[in-house]
């Protein structure tokens, strides 16, 4: 398959809820969320694994041919991934994405891919380590069947020593490196959780950033965070108007054999077309 088999999907808020708790991942499933993760890694202890996978397997086949479904498996270095790659397996169509935890190399993804079989379901890989970061040009090269790369900010920052109160600012370098790594794949760059639940100014000043920066969309772990978030990825009224405008002015002077077009006193040129049809792509829910 090739990423045009898979489902087209919009992440400006993607919200994480615990896999094995039915109360919380129903209520996110009802949310205004662009996608929900249901997840079977950190939010699930290791007692309760089977129970999880089996709960969130009946959630993804009752939601997911209604909205976009995402399942967060355990990292491959554990018991219980390859029974979590099967059951996602075997949930056909309903699934959207499997995501796949502190990817490392490309060849986690290979594996996940050939244990996960010929589902409709896309891949996600969460680079989480040091080890991640170094390899995120392989890693978004790995398959076609990836679209989208997450920074997983607590286990990266715990392994690199750097606070948890650390500013959006302080991650610049690593997030620039995964964002040339995706555009240069093309495929989704989500940010990842800000570490709290509330929605604050710190809160809405990380997805700020992030979305100032280029990113496709963010995580959150809190219905609360949603609104912001979202309106943070979604281009404003005004933007979409400004890139309707450069591409109108870019094709006038195309029909009249111009070699240049200009928009209020400035020269357009193809890097202002291409950034224009981004933003028309975002506000129209095109993703990779």
């Amino acid at each position: 398959m090739d990423n045009n088999e898979y489902r087209p999907v919009r992440r400006r808020t993607s919200l994480v809820a615990p896999g094995s708790d039915e109360r919380k991942a129903r209520k996110a499933l009802s949310s205004t969320a662009d996608e929900v993760i249901l997840d079977l890694e950190d939010a699930v202890t290791p007692a309760n694994k089977n129970l999880a996978r089996t709960l969130v397997a009946a959630l993804v086949q009752e939601f997911g041919t209604t909205r976009t479904v995402s399942v967060r498996i355990n990292g491959l270095a554990t018991p219980w991934a390859r029974d979590d790659l099967t059951a996602c397996g075997a949930l056909g169509d309903s699934l959207t994405s499997v995501i796949v935890p502190k990817v490392e190399t490309p060849e986690e993804l290979l594996e996940a891919e050939s244990i996960l079989g010929t589902t409709g379901a896309s891949l996600q890989a969460l680079i989480e380590t040091p080890r991640g970061v170094q390899n995120a040009d392989t890693i978004c090269a790995a398959t076609p069947r990836l679209h989208a790369v997450v920074i997983g900010y607590a286990d990266l920052g715990a392994a690199l020593g750097r606070s948890r109160s650390a500013l959006p600012e302080h991650w610049l370098a690593i997030q620039d490196r995964i964002l040339i790594a995706c555009r240069a794949a093309g495929i989704a760059a989500i940010d990842g959780p800000f570490l709290g639940i509330a929605d604050n100014d710190e809160f809405r000043h990380s997805a700020a950033w992030t979305s100032a920066l280029g990113f496709d969309g963010k995580w959150v772990i809190h219905p609360a965070q949603i609104g912001s978030a979202t309106a943070a990825f979604t281009p404003s009224n005004d933007a979409v108007t400004d890139a309707r405008r450069v591409l109108a002015a870019l094709k006038e002077a195309e029909n009249l054999g111009a070699g240049a077009a200009q928009l209020d006193g400035q020269m357009l040129d193809e890097a202002v077309a291409v950034a224009a049809r981004r933003v028309l792509a975002r506000a129209e829910g095109v993703s990779a």
